[in-house]
Parts: C-alpha cells; sequence; structure tokens
C-alpha cells in the first residue's frame, strides 16, 4: 500500500485537508504556540472594596485600597481595585447600594463594614442578617467574598463587643468565606498607626491594613488566574 505524503495526500483525502485547514487557522488565531497566554495578558477582573472610611483615609490615593491595587500590579497579577466605600457607611449603609456593584467582571467582594454598627449599637442579628443578604448576593452570581472581621470596643457592654466579634467569623464559616481575623490588627489604638483622631488609619496604617489583607487576598486572586490559565490550556490540548 503505497502512503501518501505532502500536498499529494491533501488532495487525495479532502477531509483531512479540511481538518488541518481548520487546525491551522485556531493554532494562527490563538498564537503560533499552544501554550497560555501570560497573567499580565489576560483581560483583568476587579475586586471591588465595598466599605466605610476605613478604605477611603487617609486619602482614596493611600488607602489600603489603593495600596492592595499597587501590590497586585507589582505582582503582575490580572487584577484591578475598584473601591467603593464611603465614609460613614453601616451594613445598612452597604445593602441599599451593592446590588449596582456586582457587575459581570466583578471576581472579589471585599466587604469591610460593619465598624459604624458597632460605634452605634445597631442589634448585632441586624449586622449579621445584613452581611448574609450581600454574601449570598455576590455567590449567587459567582462572585467569591473576602470578609473584613471588625471588632468594637465595650462603649456598652462587654456582652455585646463579644456578641459582635462572634458575628463575622459565623457569617465566614456559613458561606465558606476567607475571613480576615481582624481588620485593624496592628492599627487600632497605636497613634503612629492612626491620624489625630487616633481612629482612622494615617499612611502607614493604611499600609499595615493591606499587609493584614494581602495574606487572604493574593490565594484568591491566584487560584482564579491559575483557573483561567487551566480552562485556556484545556481549550489549546484540542488543537493537538
Amino acid at each position: 500500500m503505497r502512503m501518501w505524503t505532502g500536498p499529494h495526500m491533501l488532495r487525495t483525502d479532502p477531509f483531512r485537508a479540511a481538518a488541518c485547514t481548520l487546525a491551522l487557522c485556531l493554532v494562527t488565531a490563538c498564537g503560533s504556540t499552544p501554550s497560555a497566554p501570560s497573567l499580565a495578558s489576560r483581560t483583568p477582573r476587579r475586586v471591588v472594596v465595598l466599605g466605610d472610611s476605613l478604605a477611603v483615609t487617609p486619602s482614596m490615593a493611600e488607602s489600603f485600597p489603593a495600596v492592595l491595587e499597587t501590590r497586585i500590579a507589582g505582582a503582575g497579577l490580572p487584577w484591578t481595585v475598584t473601591n467603593a466605600s464611603v465614609s460613614g457607611d453601616t451594613t445598612a449603609d452597604g445593602m441599599s447600594r451593592y446590588v449596582p456593584l456586582l457587575q459581570q467582571d466583578v471576581g472579589i467582594l471585599m466587604l469591610e463594614l460593619g465598624a459604624n454598627d458597632g460605634l452605634q449599637g445597631v442589634d448585632v442579628a441586624t449586622v449579621e442578617r445584613n452581611l448574609n443578604t450581600m454574601v449570598e448576593a455576590a455567590q449567587s452570581r459567582g462572585i467569591r467574598v473576602l470578609l473584613c472581621g471588625m471588632e468594637t470596643p465595650p462603649l456598652r457592654t462587654i456582652g455585646y463587643s463579644l456578641a459582635f466579634h462572634d458575628v463575622f467569623p459565623r457569617v465566614a464559616l456559613r458561606y465558606n468565606v476567607p475571613l480576615v481575623p481582624f481588620l485593624l490588627a496592628g492599627v487600632a489604638l497605636i497613634p503612629e498607626m492612626n491620624g489625630p483622631d487616633l481612629i482612622h488609619p494615617n499612611t502607614a496604617g493604611a499600609r499595615r491594613i493591606a499587609d493584614n489583607v494581602w495574606p487572604y487576598l493574593e490565594p484568591m486572586l491566584r487560584s482564579s488566574a491559575n483557573a483561567d490559565g487551566r480552562a485556556v490550556r484545556s481549550g489549546m490540548s484540542l488543537l493537538r
């Protein structure tokens, strides 16, 4: 039996010729080599920070979300940060404006709310219900959530402060979301980390908050990037 090679084979086997042409077109469209594109070349997804004054001080440009965005860019990760925080917001305020923030390109919602609820003595059941609702809404849209834990000083009773503390780990456990145990660890009550009011972080405090958040945020960013890469490589394998 004679083996046909080169252009003769293409002329005598039209089906194989068509398949080869299709494969060539796909390879050309996807690049000269069937390898996944670099992280930096992918369409960036967004991290949305839904927070209060702790996320906008000492300024938007120096806030901890801004520090995180600089760190993300330095790591070459295909993510941007949208800081949708408003000074003075409670979880109820977050409830009034979170829905339009959950856009299709949002991959992670960072919930940084609760500090003002604690200072105002909002019923802890209400705080928990609000957090539950926002987490559920994000997850229903395929958006992962990073929850930032908060404490409140015993301005009312120790019992209230303890009950308030328990809300955040309970929500994180219920929905299986990562939890920053205490956003202000290493910042709260430390004069050199805060502005003149000793409540809101200064530039150093914002950097320390970013340090607190990064160990929980970075794995979320990288796991999504790796999943995207696996999907690309899986698609490329069809060409081989």
